[in-house]
């Protein structure tokens, strides 16, 4: 049984007297979905005399049930060809959990002395606590069977962690965070400016408390404020908002700059991934709801083609054509025919297109669109629609990833607003990058589907019902009861992430300062292996002492060197103060570069980017200060280049 919760003034119990039937039965049937609905819409309407939001319309209701009789008359039995990876016990489902956090030197017995080690260092207590759990679980299964794990757990967390008691907030005892940043051995002017930004943050936070926007810190680990929140017993912010599941969520801007996730380099977004998952997993456990891991599917996955084709392996023969494709051309190809026809065409997602037309028209896509052949002339937006929705569902693997939807149907369970889209900020942190970036070309277009809604008729409510079961795909024995009991709820899932997609695609400052000293801990680590290299490391070091002492001479200064290998000046030396930022240098060199005649600068807008030292790169927001950048990464490069294409 599931619990009842309130979204919207849906009660999610009413999914309670469903009946399962059996594969010979019709299970989406015109009266079983019409006596599915009325049960679904009197609970609704029941609820909505106390919900603030206005009561979701019979007709949304019926959209999500059109959509799944489509789905079915579209492709009957489709996955029942998805087979389970065999039986998976706990070891082997901790062991899964562990490799997938970037800790699987833990299982396999290899002495690490680099990336797993530095990742330890790094957590906070209840993520070090969070992993020794784990870790315990696995350890104790395998004595079960009379197995001895590679490491013990105490051979990991022997000694206390001082780095992670350093990332731990303090608690007041009105339940406000209190989060100190690390001075090291700062300029003085770069330590002003570090505090400065602690404080102009707390007092953002107090000045904004009677404002409709809920302003959302991304300073301090999620599960140490919802900690907070449980020590208090009460979280007066999640109360407030308990029945607005839709206010504006806005980031509180850092000092040192909103990060989006394509700012980042792949490795650094790598290890993001590593931290997101043991962080998601410790603020799960802390607002107490259960997460379970997916066994794993598999099916035959074509390797040619466009529809039922993994997502890496269309990029990779996109790659061939045009290289740096990030999102399948067939499904930008779809979007921008729907964008340019579709908009303003009423029930655009919602009405379907001729069956044997969509038919047909696929068949032609999988003969002739690598050909440059495919008459897009021919494709009605409702076919473009129907085709588009069928790419999604016909991955051999969900867009939300298998093992990542368990997660995503959890954050349904959370009832408070704030924490949902903290749980699914970390979500999209976890997602691999081809499916991060696909799903938010699809995000993108469906908030202008939305935005014309008085043409086309579809709200944010019509549009997530639609979408919903075709996002949210569940395989396996059990595959049609959680689809009627997740349908208001992956609904509400795909509204939140509609609406707060460009908050969700910023990258917490708090991942970031982990990447940070994973990186630092990484270098400490390095150690020569043989004499010959000791030597030959002696050298390299000693010429870039020497070369960081004369830097260092400047940066206590507050003077950095900025490259710009395609302007006029290629470089210039700027004075740094603490109101400096990132733009007004970009603004600097297109003064110079308007006086030169290089035209490569002139073409491409160029950015700031911080390179090296305790990051691998980032692309700074154009409202970074950088100083306090300076102040976190003293020994990194500044170079201003155009943006990856």
């Amino acid at each position: 049984m599931m619990d009842g919760t309130d979204l919207g003034g849906v009660i999610l119990t009413a999914f309670h007297s469903f009946n399962i039937h059996t594969d010979d039965q019709q299970i989406y049937t015109s009266d079983n979905r019409v006596a599915q609905y009325q049960r679904i819409a009197s609970m609704s309407l029941a609820g909505a005399a106390t919900a603030s939001e206005r009561p979701m319309s019979r007709d949304v209701m019926e959209d999500y049930w059109s959509e799944m009789k489509n789905i079915k008359e579209d492709a009957p039995g489709q996955h029942e060809e998805m087979m389970e990876r065999g039986s998976m016990d706990e070891a082997e489902l901790e062991e899964e959990w562990l490799q997938e956090a970037g800790l699987s030197t833990l299982v396999s017995g290899t002495q690490s002395d680099g990336p797993t080690d530095a990742l330890l260092s790094t957590l906070t207590h209840s993520q070090a606590a969070m992993v020794k759990k784990h870790l315990d679980n696995y350890t104790q299964t395998l004595r079960k069977r009379n197995r001895q794990p590679m490491r013990h757990v105490r051979d990991v967390f022997s000694t206390p962690d001082t780095s992670s008691a350093e990332l731990t907030p303090s608690v007041s005892p009105n339940g406000q965070i209190s989060h100190k940043l690390p001075q090291w051995n700062l300029p003085k002017a770069a330590a002003a400016a570090a505090a400065q930004s602690q404080c102009s943050v707390s007092e953002r936070e107090v000045s904004s408390g009677s404002s409709e926007v809920m302003l959302l810190s991304v300073d301090v680990a999620y599960s140490e404020t919802a900690r907070a929140h449980r020590r208090a017993r009460e979280c007066q912010d999640c109360r407030r908002l308990q029945k607005d599941d839709l206010l504006r969520f806005q980031v509180i801007k850092p000092r040192q700059g909103l990060t989006r996730v394509s700012d980042l380099s792949s490795e650094d977004i790598k290890k993001i991934g590593y931290i997101s998952l043991i962080e998601l997993t410790t603020f799960y456990d802390v607002l107490g709801i259960e997460l379970k891991r997916n066994r794993v599917w598999w099916s035959k996955a074509r390797e040619s083609g466009i529809f039922g084709v993994p997502l890496p392996t269309l990029l990779e023969n996109d790659q061939k054509k045009y290289p740096g494709s990030r999102v399948p051309l067939v499904f930008k190809k779809l979007l921008s025919k729907l964008e340019q026809t579709g908009l303003q065409t009423e029930g655009i997602l919602r009405v379907p297109g001729s069956a044997a037309r969509v038919k047909h028209l696929r068949q032609e896509l999988e003969l002739k669109f690598y050909e440059d052949r495919f008459d897009w002339d021919e494709v009605r937006q409702n076919d473009a629609a129907g085709l588009l929705k069928m790419f999604i569902r016909e991955l051999p693997y969900p867009l939300l990833t298998q093992q990542h939807l368990p997660a995503f149907t959890a954050a349904q369970n959370i009832t408070s607003p704030k924490h949902q889209i903290q749980a699914l900020h970390l979500l999209i942190m976890l997602l691999p990058e081809a499916n991060r970036d696909t799903l938010k070309a699809l995000l993108e277009f469906l908030s202008k589907v939305v935005a014309f809604e008085e043409k086309n008729r579809m709200s944010l409510w019509n549009v997530s019902m639609i979408v919903a079961p075709n996002l949210f795909i569940f395989r396996g024995k059990n595959a049609r009861q959680e689809e009627m009991q997740g349908a208001v709820g992956s609904a509400h899932l795909v509204r939140l992430l509609i609406k707060h997609q460009d908050l969700l695609w910023t990258v917490p400052c708090f991942l970031i300062s982990h990447v940070r000293k994973m990186n630092e801990a990484a270098t400490d680590k390095r150690t020569p292996t043989s004499e010959k290299t000791k030597r030959k490391l002696l050298r390299r070091w000693n010429i870039e002492k020497d070369k960081d002492r004369n830097e260092v001479t400047d940066l206590l200064d507050g003077v950095i060197k900025v490259q710009a290998p395609l302007h006029a000046k290629v470089s210039m030396a700027i004075q740094l103060n603490s109101e400096m930022k990132a733009r007004d240098i970009m603004a600097r060199f297109d003064v110079e570069n308007s006086r030169g005649s290089r035209s490569a600068a002139r073409r491409h807008k160029q950015f700031l980017f911080e390179v090296g030292g305790n990051i691998g790169e980032r692309c700074l927001d154009p409202d970074t200060y950088l100083l306090d950048v300076y102040g976190v990464n003293p020994h990194c490069e500044w170079v201003l280049k155009s943006l990856p294409t």
